[in-house]
């Protein structure tokens, strides 16, 4: 196993913007890029389904970074709560400048044993929320003269194989895709729509809902013998959201150390 790295120092990438995160409460990638987002500079507006979690997590980045965090609850199965997600943080900040995508649903089945409800609530999550969340970002952007960036959270299971993950691999191959494509409706506007695609990712819930003995397996697949800590997925997509990324649009960056 390598040694994890010192966490990085701000370096005010994202100074002056506004940023919105989607299921960025709790311990996972989502609640790691807001931190990140606030520590480079942003005002940010954090979102989450889960209230209890979300106003936790508001107290803990407000307590550092004050009014320049603002929390929102979101469903984002739900088009009329994204749009509002949306109009609220502009309402708040004035205006945004970065949508990242995060939320999403996972789940072990094999197809074989799989229903059509749990195909259906992994798929509206993961890839219509990103759809839904991307859309109403992207209008805001227009409207507000153009610029402005998305960064959707995606996965190498959209392009590797693994068991028991066909609902979660074909949304995250629709992120893919979504991402490409949306890339270029909007570029003649100066928006760029780029995605991250991690291999894995630990933290506490998600060793709860997958067990040790699956992430023991997935972990001896990366060639740093160690699953990435949130913040270093976080890391890229800070970079994708900030001016350093100005010619990346339409791609999807693989944050891995997987081998075949």
């Amino acid at each position: 196993m390598t040694t994890i790295p010192p966490y990085p120092h701000g370096k005010d990438l994202l100074a002056g913007k506004v940023v919105v995160v989607t299921a960025a409460a709790g311990t996972g990638i989502g609640s790691a890029v807001a931190a990140r987002c606030l520590e480079e500079g942003a005002s940010v507006v954090i979102s989450d389904w889960h209230e209890r979690r979300l106003a936790e997590k508001l107290d803990e980045l407000a307590t550092e970074h004050g009014d320049r965090v603002h929390a929102t609850a979101c469903d984002v199965t739900d088009t009329e709560q994204v749009d509002t997600l949306i109009s609220g943080a502009v309402e708040r900040f004035g205006r945004i400048d970065v949508m990242i995508n995060n939320a999403g649903l996972g789940g072990s089945t094999s197809i074989v044993d799989m229903t059509d409800e749990e195909w259906s609530r992994v798929l509206d999550i993961t890839l219509d929320g990103t759809f839904r969340a991307t859309r109403a970002a992207l209008r805001q952007f227009i409207a507000q003269g153009g610029g402005g960036a998305v960064v959707n959270n995606s996965s190498v299971v959209g392009w590797r194989a693994q068991a028991e993950q066909s609902h979660y691999a074909a949304a995250k191959a629709g992120v893919m895709g979504l991402t490409r494509c949306a890339a270029v409706d909007v570029a003649e506007h100066g928006i760029r729509v780029n995605a991250v695609a991690p291999s894995l990712a630990t933290h506490p819930f998600l060793a709860k809902v997958a067990g040790e003995e699956l992430l023991g397996e997935l972990e001896q697949r990366e060639v740093f013998g160690r699953a990435a800590r949130p913040w270093e997925v976080a890391n890229v997509m800070v970079f994708l959201a900030s001016d350093y990324a100005s010619y990346l649009t339409g791609e999807v960056v693989s944050v891995s150390s997987q081998h075949p």
